[in-house]
């Protein structure tokens, strides 16, 4: 059973069709990559797979439970974190804080232990602060954990909000077009990233990229979209010859 079973989304704006008739399938532990030219309908696709949208029609399973038209928060409990093309951190809290506001999925205290810190708010606590450390021990964030967000450079937000959505504990994570604004020896680490990700928490990756070198690196497979249809899907290196998919960018 695929991880992620898409079935003929669509969604209207205003008489708008955005997407149309959308179909993924994606198995678990794959890194998976969706391309097409600005204004394809990519972000939407996210946006209806995380909540912010629902859909007009079709059909989303994850892991066999149907989340169509969840709210975000249900369908991040569910499983599905995302990142954003504009990096959305907390930038006004550290960088263990912003780790921790991930966490907060999977460890609960009462309102009463946080206002009095009662032991068992300061026992959660300290497993949260531990926790998130880990996960920044991975990115190599551990050393700026109490720097400010805002303060970080911008390949460490990049890392940093990544930490972030894993803290969630997700099954299926959404990166929205992660290399932009990045120069290449970023993109080169961010690839580096992006595979120990998946290999070090068995993570199925659904990535928008524009940096087709990066995408070439990492994708196992592809969908193509524009103007809100796929133009087609396959194997990476076939979809990248296919000449459809040279027109389209090209068109762009």
């Amino acid at each position: 059973m695929a991880l992620l079973e898409v079935q003929n989304l669509s969604i209207s704006f205003g008489g708008l069709r955005a997407v149309d008739n959308f179909n993924i399938q994606i198995e678990k532990g794959q890194l998976y990559g969706l391309i097409g030219p600005n204004g394809a309908g990519k972000t939407t696709v996210f946006n209806l797979l995380t909540g912010v949208y629902k859909p007009t029609e079709g059909i989303i399973t994850l892991d066999g439970e149907n989340i169509t038209g969840k709210k975000t928060i249900d369908i991040n409990k569910a499983g599905i974190a995302r990142t954003f093309q504009n990096i959305r951190l907390f930038k006004e809290l550290s960088v263990l804080d912003n780790v921790k506001v991930g966490l907060h999925n999977n460890y609960h205290y009462g309102t009463i232990s946080g206002i009095l810190r009662l032991p068992s708010y300061s026992k959660t606590e300290k497993i949260m602060d531990e926790k998130a450390m880990e996960l920044l021990k991975v990115f190599d964030l551990d050393k700026e954990a109490s720097t400010l967000a805002a303060n970080l450079p911008y390949g460490k937000q990049r890392k940093l909000e990544i930490a972030r959505a894993l803290a969630t504990n997700p099954k299926l994570l959404l990166l929205d077009e992660p290399a932009a604004g990045m120069n290449p020896n970023e993109t080169l680490e961010l690839m580096e990233t992006i595979h120990f990700v998946r290999d070090h928490f068995n993570m199925t990756i659904l990535l928008i990229e524009h940096d087709m070198k990066l995408v070439s690196g990492i994708c196992e497979e592809l969908t193509v979209l524009n103007f809100g249809k796929v133009l087609t899907h396959g194997k990476t290196s076939d979809v990248l010859n296919d000449p459809q998919v040279i027109t389209a960018y090209l068109g762009e």
